[in-house]
C-alpha cells in the first residue's frame, strides 16, 4: 500500500490490469495524444486524427503504474513503424547479450531461443551467427517480414497463453525466452506471463527487459511514456507479476538501455538449483529506499514535467525571436509524447530527419512535422539540431559530426534541456 493516498483521478477508475482494484490514483496527466508510431501520409494529413489519454495511475493494492488501455493491441501492432536494426547501438547489445547468454546457458545446436516481440531480427539474428536455433514471435506482418529476410524464423501472432500452448503442442520448448522492451507493451500481463510459463522448459531461462520506473521518475523519462507502453516496471511489481505464474526472479543486471533498463533473469518456481542471487536483494531494497512505495516521488515527478515543458518552449521560443532555423534528428515514438504534450509543430521545428526509410514522407502524428532522409540535414543547414532520441545522443552526435561545419549545435530536451558541447 502507498504509505499516503495519492489524489484521486477526475474520471471512473478503470481496473488494475495486474489484480482487477479500481485505478484511483494519478501519476502524471499528460493530456491527449495520438498513437505514437502511427506516422500520417500527405493525404492523411486532412482527415480526423484520433487522440487518447496519456493519464498514467498507480494501483494503491499492488503498486503497478500503468496506462489503461484506451487502444487494443491489435490496433497498434498489426502494422508497426519501429525497426530495431536502424539502431546501431541496439545491434550492438543485442549481439553482446547472444555473446554472453550462450556461454552462460550452456547454448548450442540442440538448444532452443524463443523470442516474444522479436521486431526485425535484430536479436535473433546474433544466436543464428552462433549456431544457435532460433523462433521469433511477432505480432506486426511488416516487420516480421524483414525478420525472415535475415533468416530469422518468425511466426505473426500475438503471444499469450493459447499461443504458447499451441507451441508446447507441437514439441517446442524454450531453453531461452527473450523478452526485450516487450513486458511493458503487453497489456494482458498475466496472459503474457502465463505464456512464458507454458513454453519455458522446465530447466530454461527467461530474460527480460524493460525501462526501469525508478529511473523513469528520477530522471523525468517522461517521454518514455505513450500508449504502446501500458505498463511500468518496477522490480518489486515484476516479481509480484512473475511469482503469481510460478516463476522466480532468480538474478538480474542493469543495463543501459532506453536511459536505464533492468534485465531479469527467471526460472521456473520449483527450480531450486539456482538459488536468487544478492543482486536481487540488494536491489530491492534499493527500490524500497528510492520510495517507490510512498507519495513523494510520484507528486514530485509530476510537477517536474511540468517544469521541463516550460523550459523547452522558452528555450524554443528565444531561439525563433532570435530568427534561428531548428530541425529534429529522428522520429522516435518517444518524441512524439514530448511533441503533443508541448504542442510543438513546424513553427518551431521545421522538420526532422530518421534513418528509417519507411518513415520518409510522412509527419509526425498530431503535431504533422515532416520526415526527411538524414541527408536533408545538410540541405537546410539549421542553427539547432535537436537530437528527439535522447538515449542515443552520443552515437548521433557522432554520425552527424559534420554538422559543426555550419556552426550547428546540437541539444536534448529529456532529462533536462541540454545544448551539446
Amino acid at each position: 500500500m502507498l504509505e499516503q493516498a495519492l489524489p484521486p483521478a477526475t474520471v471512473e477508475a478503470p481496473p488494475c490490469r495486474l489484480c482487477g482494484s479500481a485505478l484511483r490514483v494519478t501519476v502524471v496527466d499528460l493530456g491527449m495524444s495520438p498513437l505514437c508510431e502511427h506516422f500520417l501520409d500527405a493525404h492523411e494529413l486532412d482527415a480526423m486524427e484520433p487522440f487518447y489519454p496519456l493519464h498514467v495511475r498507480i494501483c494503491e493494492s499492488c503498486l503497478l503504474v500503468q496506462l489503461p488501455e484506451y487502444v487494443s493491441p491489435e490496433e497498434i501492432f498489426t502494422e508497426y513503424a519501429y525497426f530495431s536494426s536502424y539502431s546501431d547501438s541496439f545491434v550492438r547489445h543485442a549481439r553482446d547479450y547472444a555473446e554472453q547468454m550462450v556461454p552462460r546457458l550452456g547454448l548450442g545446436p540442440d538448444s532452443l531461443v524463443i523470442e516474444v516481440a522479436s521486431n526485425d531480427g535484430y536479436l535473433l539474428q546474433h544466436f543464428v551467427q552462433l549456431g544457435v536455433p532460433v523462433l521469433g514471435i511477432e505480432p506486426a506482418a511488416n516487420v516480421a517480414a524483414a525478420a525472415v529476410e535475415r533468416g530469422v524464423p518468425s511466426r505473426v501472432e500475438f503471444f499469450g497463453r493459447d499461443s504458447a500452448q499451441r507451441l508446447r503442442d507441437e514439441g517446442w520448448r524454450a531453453d531461452l525466452i527473450v523478452g526485450n522492451n516487450v513486458l511493458s507493451q503487453a497489456p494482458h500481463i498475466n496472459d503474457f506471463v502465463a505464456g512464458m510459463k507454458i513454453v519455458l522448459a522446465g530447466d530454461g531461462t527467461a530474460t527480460v527487459e524493460f525501462p526501469h520506473l525508478m529511473r523513469l521518475l528520477e530522471d523525468d523519462l517522461f517521454d518514455t511514456i505513450y500508449h504502446e507502453h501500458f505498463t511500468y516496471f518496477s522490480l518489486l511489481t515484476a516479481e509480484r507479476i512473475f511469482a503469481a505464474h510460478g516463476l522466480t526472479v532468480f538474478d538480474l543486471e542493469e543495463v543501459a538501455t532506453h536511459g536505464g533498463s533492468l534485465r531479469l533473469f527467471i526460472r521456473h518456481a520449483d527450480g531450486d538449483e539456482r538459488p536468487v542471487t544478492a543482486a536481487v536483494e540488494e536491489f530491492r531494497a534499493r527500490e524500497e529506499a528510492f520510495g517507490l512505495t510512498s507519495f513523494e516521488v510520484y507528486e514530485a515527478f509530476s510537477k517536474r514535467v511540468e517544469e521541463t515543458k516550460r523550459a523547452l518552449l522558452a528555450f524554443l521560443v528565444q531561439a525563433k525571436d532570435e530568427g534561428k532555423t531548428i530541425a529534429g534528428y529522428g522520429a522516435p515514438g518517444k518524441a512524439n509524447t514530448l511533441l503533443n504534450y508541448c504542442g510543438i509543430r513546424t513553427d518551431f521545428v521545421e522538420l526532422t530527419v530518421d534513418r528509417n526509410p519507411y518513415k520518409h514522407g510522412r509527419f509526425t502524428p498530431g503535431t504533422h512535422i515532416p520526415i526527411h532522409a538524414p541527408e536533408r540535414l545538410a540541405e537546410l543547414r539549421p542553427d539547432y539540431i535537436w537530437i528527439m532520441p535522447w538515449n542515443l545522443k552520443d552515437e548521433i552526435v557522432e554520425q552527424l559530426a559534420y554538422a559543426r561545419e555550419w556552426g550547428a549545435q546540437f541539444f536534448v530536451a529529456i532529462p533536462r534541456l541540454e545544448v551539446l558541447a
